[in-house]
Order: C-alpha cells, then sequence, then structure tokens
C-alpha cells in the first residue's frame, strides 16, 4: 500500500453511513415515499429559512417550483456559514449538507427555538435528491457547492462577489427514491406556506409555480389573528376584532388568537414551533382550562349564571369557537401515536396563567361581546341538556335488547366489528336490492329516504330529534358527542351507497358533514367509504362489462369492436340495478371499486364544509365558479 495514499478516515465514514442509512430507509426521516414524504422534502428546507426568520436574521423566503418539478428555497438570513468545520476539517456547509443532525439546531448554540418537522435536517433533502446545488451569500462573496446523491462534486468555491447575505437551495427529488411521483401539487405546497407565514407574522413567504404560472405570496403582519379571521371568514363574528394574547416566560413563547362565531362547531388548532399539534398537549389543555374558568367566573360575577351549583362545561364556552395557540420552545417534547401530541408540562401552566390573565382583562373591557359569548354558551348548556335527553334514546341499553336497533336496518349475522360493513343506502328500492344482492354474514343495509338534516346548520338536540340520524348513531353502536366511544363501533367499514347524480351527491356531502362533525374519530380511523357503482353497462352477446366513466365507456367499446351489435346503458341511480348486478359491480369485495374517505388537513376540511353547507351564499357561489370547470359528470 502506497504511504501518500488520503487516509480513510472516521469522518468519511460517518458521511457515507449517515445519509447511505436515509436512502436505505427513507420513511423513518419522512415518514414516506409516497406525495407526503416528497413534499417533506420542501418543509425540511423552508424549516431552515423560517429558523433563520425566527432568530431575527431574515424577513424573506421565496420558494419557485420549476418545470421539471425541481425546487428552489431562496432567503435573505445570514447564509450558511462556510469557513472550516474545527472537527470536521471541511467546510461548515458541507458539514450541514453531509451529516445527519449537523447544523445550528442542535446543543443550543445556533438557534432559540428551531421549527422544523421533526429536524432531521436537509441532509437528508440532499441524500434524496439525485442532485443539489447551494448558493451561499456571506461575507461579501457567493459561495457554491454541488452534490449528486448526497456526494459533494467539488470543494465549496466562490464564484462571485455580493453585498448580500442569504442561502438558495435548488434540489432534484430522486426518481430512485420517489418511485410514485415526483410532481409538486401546488394547493398542498400553498396550504403550508400560509401557514407558516400566518404562524410567523412579518415573515414575507413567496410561491411561484413555472409549469403553470401561477404564484401568491404570503405575508401577515397580524400573524395568528389574521390566521382566525381568514379561518372564519365564512361565518359570521360574534366580535370584529380577534382576542389576541402574546407573551413569554421561561423562554417559552406563547401566543393565542380567538375569535367566536354564530356557527356551532369548535376549531381549535394548536401548534408548537410551527408543528401542527394534531392530538393537542399541554399548551392546548392550558388554554382550555383557562378559558372554561374565566368565562365562569365572569358570568357568575355579572349574574348571568343564577343557578349557583351550575357551571359552563368546557364543550359549552367552546361553542363557535375558532382559536389558535401558538408556542415556541427550545426542548419541545412530542408523544402521542404520530408524534404531535406535546408533552412538555411546564407549558399547560405557562400558557393558562398568562391566557388567563388577558382573557379577564378583554371581557372586563367589552362587555357586550363578554354578554354575547355567555349567552351563546348558556344557549349550548340548555341544548347540551336536551341533547342528553335525546341521545338517551339512541342507546342501546343491552346487548340484549336487540329490538332497540333501527327497524329498516337489515343487520349482518357476524358480530366481528373488524369484518363487519354498513351500507348506508338512498332510497327503498336501492335498498331492497341491497338487501337481497348482499352476503348477509357481514354485510349490514340501512336505506335512508331522501336528504337528512344538514347539521351545518343545527345544535346536537335537534340534530337528534332526525329519525334518519337516529337510526344510522345507533346502527352504529359508538354513541354521539360526550357518549361517543370508536371501540363500541358495531362495523369497521362504513359505506355510503348513493345515485350517481346531483341529488347522490348532495346526500353523500350531508353524511359526510354529518360524520366530519359528530364521528370524527371513525373518519380519523378510515372506517367511512364511498361505494362506485357503475355508470355504463355495455353488452354484447350476453357479454356484460361495467364502466366508471365515459372513457372506460368508449375503451369497452373499441375492444368489443366498432361494428359489433352491443347495447349500452347508462344507469341513472342504482334502484336500476338487480340485486346480482348491485353484488358483482359495488358490493362484491373481490370485484367492487371503493373510496376511502381521509382528512389529510383538518383546517382545510373545515373550511370547505362550511362553505358548502353554512349559511352564506356568496362564498359558495365563488366556490362552484371557481371549481366549475373541473366538473366531468353533470345530471340535468
Amino acid at each position: 500500500m502506497s504511504m501518500n495514499q488520503p487516509s480513510y478516515d472516521a469522518s468519511e465514514i460517518q458521511v457515507l453511513e449517515g445519509l447511505e442509512a436515509v436512502r436505505k430507509r427513507p420513511g423513518m426521516y419522512i415518514g414516506s415515499t409516497s406525495v407526503k414524504g416528497l413534499h417533506h422534502l420542501v418543509w425540511e428546507v423552508v424549516d431552515n429559512s423560517i429558523d433563520e426568520a425566527l432568530a431575527g436574521y431574515c424577513n424573506s423566503i421565496q420558494v419557485i417550483v420549476h418545470k421539471d418539478n425541481s425546487i428552489t428555497v431562496t432567503d435573505n438570513g445570514r447564509g450558511i456559514p462556510v469557513s472550516e468545520h474545527a472537527k470536521m476539517k471541511k467546510s461548515a456547509l458541507e458539514v450541514v449538507m453531509t451529516v445527519l443532525h449537523a447544523g445550528g439546531k442542535f446543543g443550543g448554540g445556533g438557534y432559540k427555538v428551531s421549527g422544523g418537522l421533526h429536524g432531521v435536517g436537509v441532509s437528508v433533502v440532499n441524500a434524496l435528491s439525485s442532485k443539489v446545488i447551494v448558493h451561499v451569500k456571506r461575507d461579501g462573496h457567493v459561495y457554491e457547492q454541488e452534490y449528486h446523491r448526497g456526494v459533494p462534486q467539488y470543494d465549496v468555491r466562490v464564484i462571485g462577489d455580493t453585498d448580500e447575505t442569504g442561502t438558495q437551495t435548488t434540489f432534484y427529488p430522486d426518481e430512485q427514491i420517489f418511485t410514485e411521483t415526483t410532481v409538486y401539487d401546488y394547493d398542498t405546497l400553498q396550504t403550508r406556506i400560509r401557514e407558516l407565514a400566518f404562524l410567523n407574522k412579518g415573515i414575507a413567504i413567496s410561491l411561484t409555480d413555472e409549469r403553470t404560472g401561477a404564484s401568491d405570496t404570503f405575508h401577515y403582519e397580524g400573524g395568528i389573528s389574521e390566521y382566525v379571521q381568514f379561518l372564519n371568514q365564512q361565518r359570521e363574528a360574534l366580535h370584529e376584532q380577534p382576542i389576541y394574547v402574546e407573551g413569554s416566560r421561561d423562554m417559552i413563547q406563547v401566543e393565542v388568537a380567538l375569535q367566536y362565531n354564530d356557527s356551532y362547531t369548535e376549531n381549535i388548532y394548536s401548534f408548537a414551533n410551527n408543528i401542527n399539534t394534531h392530538e393537542g398537549g399541554t399548551h392546548e389543555s392550558g388554554f382550555k382550562s383557562a378559558l372554561t374558568r374565566i368565562i365562569n367566573d365572569y358570568a357568575r360575577k355579572n349574574g348571568l349564571i343564577k343557578d349557583s351549583n351550575a357551571n359552563l362545561t368546557g364543550d359549552d364556552v367552546r361553542e363557535g369557537l375558532t382559536a389558535i395557540i401558538s408556542v415556541k420552545i427550545p426542548e419541545p417534547q412530542f408523544e402521542g401515536q404520530t408524534k404531535t401530541k406535546l408533552g412538555n408540562s411546564e407549558v399547560r401552566g405557562i400558557v393558562e396563567s398568562l391566557f388567563a390573565e388577558k382573557l379577564q382583562e378583554f371581557l372586563e373591557e367589552n362587555p357586550s361581546v363578554s354578554r354575547r359569548v355567555v349567552d351563546k354558551s348558556l344557549q349550548a348548556a340548555r341544548a347540551r341538556e336536551a341533547a342528553r335527553k335525546a341521545r338517551e334514546l339512541t342507546r342501546r341499553k343491552s346487548a340484549l335488547e336487540i329490538s332497540s336497533l333501527p327497524g329498516k336496518l337489515a343487520d349482518c349475522s357476524s358480530k366481528d366489528a373488524s369484518i363487519s360493513e354498513l351500507y348506508i343506502v338512498e332510497g327503498d328500492s336501492a335498498g331492497g336490492s341491497a338487501k337481497q344482492g348482499r352476503d348477509r354474514h357481514f354485510q349490514a343495509i340501512l336505506p335512508i329516504r331522501g336528504k337528512i338534516l344538514n347539521v351545518e346548520k343545527a345544535r346536537l338536540d335537534r340534530i337528534l330529534s332526525s329519525d334518519e340520524i337516529r337510526s344510522m348513531v345507533t346502527a352504529m353502536g359508538t354513541g354521539i358527542g360526550d357518549d361517543f366511544d370508536i371501540s363500541k363501533a358495531r362495523y369497521h367499514k362504513v359505506i355510503i351507497m348513493t345515485d350517481a347524480d346531483v341529488d347522490g351527491a348532495h346526500i353523500r356531502t350531508l353524511l359526510l358533514t354529518f360524520f366530519y362533525r359528530y364521528m370524527r374519530k371513525i373518519l380519523d380511523a378510515g372506517y367511512v367509504y364511498i361505494a362506485q357503482p357503475p355508470l355504463f353497462k355495455v353488452e354484447r352477446n350476453k357479454v356484460i362489462r361495467y364502466a366508471n366513466s365515459e372513457a372506460e365507456r368508449d375503451e369497452i367499446i373499441r375492444e368489443f369492436g366498432e361494428n359489433a351489435k352491443y347495447n349500452v346503458q347508462r344507469y341513472k341511480g342504482l334502484g336500476e340495478m338487480n340485486a346480482a348486478q348491485l353484488w358483482e359491480t359495488t358490493m362484491d369485495p373481490e370485484s367492487r371499486t371503493m373510496l376511502q374517505v381521509t382528512i389529510n388537513d383538518a383546517m382545510l376540511a373545515d373550511t370547505l364544509f362550511n362553505t358548502l353547507m353554512g349559511d352564506n351564499v356568496e362564498p359558495r357561489r365563488d366556490f362552484i365558479q371557481e371549481h366549475a370547470k373541473y366538473v366531468k359528470n353533470l345530471d340535468f
């Protein structure tokens, strides 16, 4: 062995092994290699720029989607350091880009608070990209380094002079890793970038799509106050300006914004270091307990609650509330199934005391708003009591009392919920075909007549007076509202089966609105499906084929041969199919197609349901006009 060969030292091994592990098991670092993981790459790079902003050095971030689906993120922060890293003996930029968990986020030196979804760092983006080019502006120069699948192509070099500072990263997602797709979705990028701009007031974040020419710039001096107004824009607010609280204690920064509206639903969204804590946590608990305590104290003090033993519950005081809680913490601890629950115990007391003090001041200084809020809470309390009585009618008193199941439910014989399916079917004729065609062992049928109540415009007590809804709740076995218990679900597949026309779509939306507002956990668990009955039957010489679209129908006709004699039937409704056809096309697990309903973004779902099902006509008209061009099948 020649003595003057370069040494194969430990630092080289660390670099190669670290990034190789990311390429072997990308899911461990970015969740998945599907569309979600693809977008995660953008968040990792943007989070670095947000950290510069949180530290007070950056106020402008630009994200560009290029025509080839590569991404460029540019900020005007300090620029990643380029001088030699003492321990690694190479440019700090190369260390940040090629060593896992290297960067200012670790060790507490570079940043007091760091955002970032998991803090895995930009090196993971480098490992999962076929090519990355970084430009750093600092110390009067422009520096550059390029990497292919994580490997530097040359040492960091100077390519120009500048009096600006900042970092620009361009990356090309690796098609060897992202085999499902490497195409970015503008709406997904837009939603999260808008959210980051709301959560970090004063920062301007722009998004440009060179594929379509679309672009947006988000910049909110009001931060989460403006976020609450944005979420409430299609509802009638009880007070024009949101209540806003800001403060810090023990290096923990707290922001709370809330605004009451005339709806019957509560929408509380909490964040820790810009991460949406879907499962709540200590910051949310502190907020809720302060809200309940302070509103009860105010109502008693002002003689608005007459009964000395009566108290407004948390549910009562949160009816019609939209709130955002955002905390920034040096060392966040995330718990829960999906690591989206904040566990830092000290945060609860800090949020509770800061928020309670400010809320009390607001209520004292705004008596007319305070009275409206308390009145709404008292109405909610009365409705809660009425709903409790109505709920008792939907309960099965014991497992022996099978007669308490709704009369029109054709139940399945299996008692194993994990294989049992409940078909909610529109209309009696379709219900009849479904009852005859089903597999009685595991498929239950519940026909519903016409359009159920629009729950977006009603309180729970009125909702439970609807026979159709009571039948669904009883059949499900989970209870509703406070009594809801997903472990008691009698079916792990709830399949909405409606006609493929405008009325069918409306009934489907009404049912989804009900599940979203009052049985949200069955959606989160993935129990809700939409049946996909075919639109066409094409028959030739007793050979029958089904098509779900006009394109499929035309393809079948081509396969049969253009000159062949064939018969095409367009199904207007489920009732036009006999039991055997319904089983074969829509209910047989071997051959059916179903859409599973999932909620990736609760805020987006809430806004959409409110737009489509709420009282305000204008937002609904705007939505329809904007999306009309995407409609494929429309029946008149």
